[in-house]
């Protein structure tokens, strides 16, 4: 295990979980929401891709697993980091915010929740494979802003309509501790996000046969 990749994964989940809370719990609007979201992760996608990956998200790293870029063994280290980083900021959220609950049931039908989760998360996850892990497009200097983006734009189209807009298992778990998703949605989505992130691998690694590959 590579303690340094761990505490880069636990720091950058952080601050995107701490950014989701505080837009959500205390103030924010629909556009700031999403914008202020994706903004988050891009910065911290630059600050730490070149030690760890800047995954910050458990289907990520799944999909990076099966796609090649990370080794088998880093998995667990990665997601405990992912999820420990998110449940520091949610409790930072909560005591600020008084945890106040502010749903009232499960607020999405499962079909559309399921399809909305799917459809982004498995966006994000080749996105990101596709510019961080790519030969052909190894070294640029875009694929933070193609990861937070694709983010936004999973807000923007479907986040509060179809879905929580999570594409994320550590987000997901998150905003079940803050008392914004029932928690039998938080865990259709987690499987959800796991799914599409492995289905995004597959399809990287059949599109790919140059793809860049680590030593297992």
């Amino acid at each position: 295990m590579n303690f340094r990749n761990c505490i880069v994964e636990f720091i950058g989940t952080f601050f995107l979980v701490f950014t989701i809370g505080c837009v959500s719990l205390l103030g924010g609007d629909g556009v700031i929401n999403a914008l202020a979201i994706g903004f988050a992760l891009m910065i911290m996608v630059y600050a730490g891709g070149h030690i760890s990956g800047g995954h910050y998200n458990p289907a990520i790293s799944l999909a990076a697993v099966i796609g090649k870029a990370l080794p088998a063994a880093e998995l667990i280290p990665y997601v405990i980091s992912q999820l420990l980083g998110a449940a520091g900021a949610v409790i930072l959220v909560n005591y600020f915010s008084g945890h106040v609950a502010n749903y009232e049931g499960c607020a999405f039908n499962f079909l559309p929740m399921i399809v909305g989760e799917f459809l982004f998360t498995f966006a994000l996850c080749y996105v990101v494979l596709m510019t961080a892990a790519s030969r052909n497009t190894k070294g640029n200097s875009y694929f933070g802003l193609a990861i937070g983006s694709t983010v936004t734009v999973g807000i923007f189209a479907v986040g509060s309509v179809l879905c929580y807009g999570a594409f994320n298992p550590a987000v997901a778990m998150a905003l079940g501790m803050m008392h914004t998703a029932c928690w039998p949605s938080v865990f259709v989505t987690i499987i959800t996000n796991l799914i599409a992130g492995a289905i995004a691998a597959l399809i990287y690694n059949y599109t790919n046969p140059d793809k860049i590959e680590i030593n297992l």
